[in-house]
C-alpha cells in the first residue's frame, strides 16, 4: 500500500537520485553544447592556411620582403612573412603534431625562434646555437608536439636589429583541447615601433629609442581595422610586443581580467581586474572581459607619443608664446612658413606634407568621426559593442540614446552631428587584408631596399 509518507519518501528518494553528482555530471556532460575554440581574429591579418601531411598539421611559412601600407598614402619597404606583416596567425590545437616549412626569400641569412614554446633544443630556432642560418633561397623543417596551450610568438634569431625592425614577428596560438570557458570574439594585436624618416619609405633599424610611428599589426590609425563584437559576447584580446619599448594598452568602456601570457594561462585566483594592460619587450598578455557596454570604445596605447604619426622630436616649445607678426616677418624670407601652434597643436592644419608621410595627429578629412576630426594616430583603434548584430561587419558609428551625450553647459538638445559618411575613412571600408600588402617576390630580392615606392 503506498501512503503519503511512502510516497514523499520515494519522491525524496528519486529525487536525490537525480541529483547525485555522478548523474548530475553525467546531465551536464551530455546536455551542455560543447565548447569550442574560435578562430582568432588577427586586425588587419589572416591566419596561415594548414594541410595534413604524414599525421602533422602542416604550415608553410616564406620569409621575405614586403610592401605594407600602414595607412591610405604611406606604404613602407619592411621585411615579413606570407606578404604580410606581421605574419600570418599560425593556430594550432593542444597535443598536434606540427610541422612548419620556412622558405627563406630574404636578400640575408635568418632564422625562426618559437618564442614560449616547449620544443626540443634543435627546434628552438637560434641560429649558430640550435641550428645553422637558413640561406637565401632555402628551406628548413621544423617540427614538434604541441605542450601547451596559450599565446606565443614566431620571429627571428638572426640578424635580430634589422629583421625585428623592418617587421618580421607573428603569432602562434595554440588553443587548448578542452576549453574552459567560452570565447565568442578572439583577437590578436601585434605592438610594434619603427623609425621612418618623413619622405622615405624603408624604416631605419639602427634607431634605438627615438622611433616616430606606432603600430596595431603594422597599421596606425586612421588605417586600423576596428574590433566588433555584439552585446554580452565574451572577449579576449592578445597582444604581443617583441619591440624596445614597453606598452600600456588601454580600453575604454570596461574592466577585464588578466588572463595569460606567454607563459600560459593564469590561474583564475591571480586574475587581475584592469582598464591597462603593460605589454613588455619580448612578451605577450591575454585579457578578456564581457562586452556589456554598447558604444565605440577606444582602444589604445596610453604613452601619448604612440598614439601620433612620425613626431618630430626636435621641435622648439611654443605653447604660450607670442607670436604675433612673427610669420608675417619670417614669410619675407621664408615663403610658405607656418608658426608653430601658440596653443597647443590640435587645432594646427595640414601645412603640406613630404611625400609618404602622415600627418602627426588626423585632421578633418583624415579621420572624421561622428563629431568631429578624431585626432588620433599610431596605437589605436576602436572597439564597437552592438546589440543584436545579424554580422560582424562594420555596423557604423554608434547611435548614441537620447541625453547620453556630452554637450555645451545649459543646451539642452544634443550637439548636431557633422554630416559625413559613416566610417568612410576607416580601413574596413578600404577592402580586405588582400588589398593592403604588397609582396615584394623573389626575383626582386636582388635589389636595394631604398627608394623602392
Amino acid at each position: 500500500m503506498l501512503s503519503r509518507r511512502n510516497l514523499l519518501f520515494s519522491s525524496v528518494a528519486a529525487a536525490a537520485g537525480l541529483l547525485s553528482p555522478r548523474r548530475m555530471l553525467a546531465a551536464a556532460t551530455t546536455t551542455a553544447p560543447e565548447r569550442r575554440n574560435p578562430s582568432v581574429v588577427t586586425p588587419n591579418g589572416s591566419s596561415l592556411p594548414w594541410r595534413w601531411e604524414d599525421g602533422c598539421k602542416t604550415f608553410h611559412l616564406i620569409a621575405e620582403p614586403v610592401v605594407r601600407e600602414f595607412a591610405p598614402g604611406m606604404k613602407v619597404n619592411c621585411w615579413g612573412y606570407n606578404g604580410q606583416t606581421p605574419g600570418p596567425t599560425i593556430e594550432a590545437v593542444e597535443g598536434d603534431r606540427v610541422r612548419i616549412y620556412v622558405e627563406n626569400r630574404l636578400p640575408e641569412p635568418t632564422s625562426v625562434h618559437w618564442h614560449g614554446v616547449l620544443l626540443p633544443n634543435g627546434m628552438d630556432g637560434v641560429s649558430g646555437l640550435n641550428q645553422r642560418a637558413i640561406g637565401p633561397g632555402e628551406t628548413f623543417k621544423y617540427e614538434f608536439t604541441v605542450k601547451q596551450h596559450g599565446t606565443q610568438m614566431y620571429h627571428p634569431h638572426f640578424d635580430e636589429m634589422v629583421q625585428f625592425s623592418m617587421g618580421m614577428m607573428g603569432f602562434l596560438i595554440f588553443h587548448p583541447r578542452k576549453p574552459q570557458r567560452r570565447i565568442d570574439r578572439d583577437f590578436a594585436i601585434f605592438l610594434n615601433e619603427w623609425f621612418i624618416k618623413p619622405g622615405t619609405s624603408t624604416p631605419d633599424p639602427a634607431m634605438m629609442l627615438d622611433f616616430n610611428v606606432f603600430t596595431f599589426n603594422s597599421r596606425v590609425f586612421p588605417g586600423t581595422e576596428p574590433l566588433i563584437a555584439r552585446l554580452g559576447d565574451r572577449i579576449r584580446i592578445r597582444v604581443a610586443n617583441i619591440s624596445m619599448d614597453s606598452h600600456p594598452i588601454h580600453v575604454h568602456g570596461h574592466t577585464f581580467r588578466w588572463t595569460g601570457s606567454d607563459g600560459g594561462p593564469l590561474p583564475e585566483t591571480a586574475w587581475i581586474p584592469e582598464t591597462s594592460i603593460n605589454v613588455p619587450p619580448g612578451t605577450t598578455r591575454d585579457v578578456e572581459f564581457v562586452a556589456d557596454n554598447p558604444g565605440d570604445w577606444a582602444l589604445h596605447c596610453h604613452k601619448v607619443h604612440h598614439t601620433m604619426n612620425q613626431m618630430g622630436h626636435g621641435l622648439p616649445v611654443m605653447t604660450g608664446v607670442d607670436q604675433s607678426g612673427v610669420s608675417e616677418r619670417l614669410n619675407e624670407l621664408i615663403p610658405g612658413y607656418m608658426a608653430m601652434g601658440s596653443s597647443g597643436m590640435g587645432d594646427m592644419p595640414d601645412m603640406g606634407l613630404p611625400r609618404n608621410t602622415l600627418l602627426m595627429g588626423s585632421h578633418t578629412g583624415n579621420a572624421d568621426g561622428p563629431f568631429g576630426s578624431i585626432y588620433m594616430g599610431g596605437m589605436f583603434t576602436i572597439l564597437k559593442i552592438r546589440k543584436n548584430l545579424k554580422s560582424y561587419e562594420d555596423p557604423g558609428w554608434y547611435d548614441h540614446p537620447a541625453g547620453t551625450v556630452a554637450s555645451p553647459a545649459g543646451t539642452t538638445s544634443s550637439p548636431e552631428k557633422p554630416a559625413s559618411k559613416p566610417h568612410e575613412h576607416h580601413s574596413s571600408n578600404q577592402g580586405t587584408p588582400t588589398g593592403e600588402f604588397q609582396v615584394v617576390r623573389a626575383a626582386a630580392c636582388s635589389t636595394p631596399m631604398t627608394g623602392r615606392r
